[in-house]
């Protein structure tokens, strides 16, 4: 509310989505809903409006309904979204339509979620029309619409201590999980019966859910970037590459591991490899307070090019390759991205037209990889490898934490997990 300066600021929670039938998807509130206020319900809008004298913070949420609670639960209710979520005031959901004009009124401008929920964004703009209809009666109507996420999302951009908290333990929660993978994996297993042993992890554990669907690649599924039907064999010599983590407490983590199926690098996958792992150990160096944001990802471009040289997919200057391009053949993607509630969490990557400088408190993910096409030019041993090495990084005052590092990650240390070391 300090950054908002005058105005008023209405935020709405995540809608009810039918899967079919009358059953629903499992409710999970809107992100920037859930940073400010921490309330679960279904239903719910929280408003912010500095200086208001019967209080700044107001909540509107349902009713306490016994009848409706022997089905679906308890609800906070009134007295609940000022007892144990802090609002200052709290109204039904059912009387938000005559309350919150009101609200709008005398105030220079509304600060919204614009585009995040559209049918939400029709009401919010007939309340303020509702408002500009008193005009004859001195009532002033907010004259700007300012979107909320250029505040909003620059505070949950840097992480508070609780927020690190939280993140540290769904990465070791996810960690676990991939370590888990290893030692369960064998040939003729299927990919979804390790995407069954991850689930099991993430549940025992206490998550919420998946942070994301799962990536789980047998062989040459792992060149297609965001598989996700994980229904095939796998099988003996191919690899298997596992994007997945955890969401806790509407955190989430994001690692990926690319390991063999039965145990044993072959040398052709070793040498791939280890190409990746330079490039990710690279970019993580560079991951560092007062770096700027493209900083890993130029790290990591240029030592996969170096590697890519040495094995033969590529020919002549590495700034030569880097300037014309010729790595997207093999390497088609960034290296990383903003982590937090979302798992491609909210943040500029530039600020005006130069790339962020990177603070202590962010959080993002480095996961470079190369995925070599199965083309006829390609040695037949090495066609259809793809390896992605992920984990998440957090940007500290003094060099960064590697919060996902219980993952294996080295080929012994891979190898090792895999015989149950």
């Amino acid at each position: 509310m300090q950054l908002m300066g005058t105005g008023v600021a209405v935020v709405p929670t995540s809608p009810e989505a039918i899967r079919n039938g009358d059953v629903h998807y499992p409710f999970r509130p809107d992100s920037d809903f859930f940073y400010l206020t921490g309330f679960q319900e279904p239903e719910a809008v929280a408003v912010l409006c500095p200086e208001r004298e019967q209080g700044e913070y107001i909540l509107f949420c349902r009713e306490r309904n016994p009848e409706r609670e022997t089905w679906d639960g308890k609800r906070a209710g009134l007295e609940g979204a000022v007892s144990q979520y802090g609002a200052d005031d709290a109204f039904p959901i059912d009387d938000i339509d005559e309350i919150l004009p009101g609200l709008l009124e005398n105030r220079s401008k509304v600060f919204c979620t614009v585009g995040s929920h559209k049918d939400f964004d029709i009401k919010l703009l007939n309340w303020v029309q509702e408002v500009k209809n008193k005009s004859r009666a001195g009532i002033n109507a907010p004259n700007e619409i300012v979107d909320l996420g250029h505040i909003l999302h620059e505070l949950r951009l840097v992480k508070r201590t609780e927020e690190v908290n939280v993140m540290k333990r769904i990465a070791k929660i996810s960690a676990t999980a991939h370590r888990r993978a290893m030692e369960v994996c064998k040939p003729g297993m299927m990919e979804y019966e390790i995407a069954a042993e991850l689930e099991y992890i993430f549940k025992k554990s206490g998550c919420d859910s998946w942070a994301y669907p799962p990536i789980v690649a047998g062989g040459t599924n792992a060149c297609t970037l965001h598989y996700i039907s994980n229904r095939d064999e796998l099988r003996d010599g191919d690899l298997l590459l596992i994007d997945a983590g955890g969401e806790l407490d509407y955190y989430a983590a994001d690692i990926t591991r690319t390991f063999p199926v039965n145990g044993k690098f072959s040398g052709e996958q070793k040498a791939v490899y280890e190409v990746v792992l330079a490039a990710q150990l690279a970019a993580i160096e560079q991951a560092q307070a007062g770096k700027h944001w493209n900083e890993p990802h130029d790290a990591a471009v240029r030592s996969l090019v170096e590697g890519l040289i040495d094995l033969g997919f590529l020919e002549g200057d590495i700034d030569d390759n880097i300037e014309q391009g010729t790595f997207r053949r093999f390497y088609m993607h960034r290296t990383g991205h903003w982590l937090g509630m979302d798992v491609h969490d909210v943040g500029d990557y530039k600020v005006e037209s130069d790339w962020r400088v990177l603070e202590p408190g962010m959080a993002m993910t480095v996961e470079p990889g190369l995925y070599i096409p199965g083309d006829e030019d390609i040695e037949p041993r090495f066609r259809r490898i793809g390896i992605r090495i992920e984990d998440d990084v957090l940007v500290q005052r003094k060099g960064n934490m590697v919060l996902s590092d219980y993952a294996p990650k080295t080929i012994e240390d891979i190898e090792a997990a895999m015989r149950g070391l």
